[in-house]
């Protein structure tokens, strides 16, 4: 097979608008992982001018805004952040399946790559974890994947 028909995403980005929208909700994991994406995002060279934030009270509240998003500021991708937490009751089941369900049903009806940064943990303890350092940090993980898939999108636009 030749180079010309592999369409595969770099790391490296020198422009491109991207959303990112967070949830305020369990902030102690969340303001972690946003930390680590803007710091991933700036690190592969995007401007503050390139980058939207949007902080929105719980991972419920992901979806619609995500959604107003890519319709009003014209993103080529959008970071979605949050960290539901398992409890006693079903709260989180529906939660999580609402906040995925909602994400995937808007980036296949705009076209628009959404990384799903949305902790669904059993605890702390493992969101804790997935908040760490660099390497082990969602937050970064979603940063990546974004400026990889603006890359795939791009190149399959040609």
């Amino acid at each position: 097979m030749s180079k010309k028909n592999i369409i595969e995403g770099n790391h490296a980005l020198d422009h491109a608008t991207i959303g990112i929208v967070a949830s305020r909700f369990n902030s102690f994991v969340v303001d972690r992982l946003l930390s680590s994406c803007l710091e991933t995002l700036k690190a592969a060279g995007l401007k503050n001018d390139n980058l939207i934030v949007v902080r929105v009270p719980g991972a419920f509240e992901i979806p619609v805004t995500v959604k107003r998003l890519i319709k009003t500021r014209n993103c080529e991708a959008i970071i979605t952040l949050g960290a539901i937490i398992r409890g006693e009751t079903p709260h989180f089941e529906y939660i999580a399946t609402e906040c995925s369900r909602g994400l995937a049903q808007t980036a296949l009806e705009y076209d628009v790559p959404v990384i799903f940064g949305v902790l669904t943990v059993d605890n702390s303890e493992q969101a804790m974890e997935r908040a760490g350092t660099e390497e082990s940090n969602k937050g970064s993980e979603a940063a990546r994947a974004a400026i990889e898939m603006i890359n795939v999108m791009r190149g399959l636009n040609q």
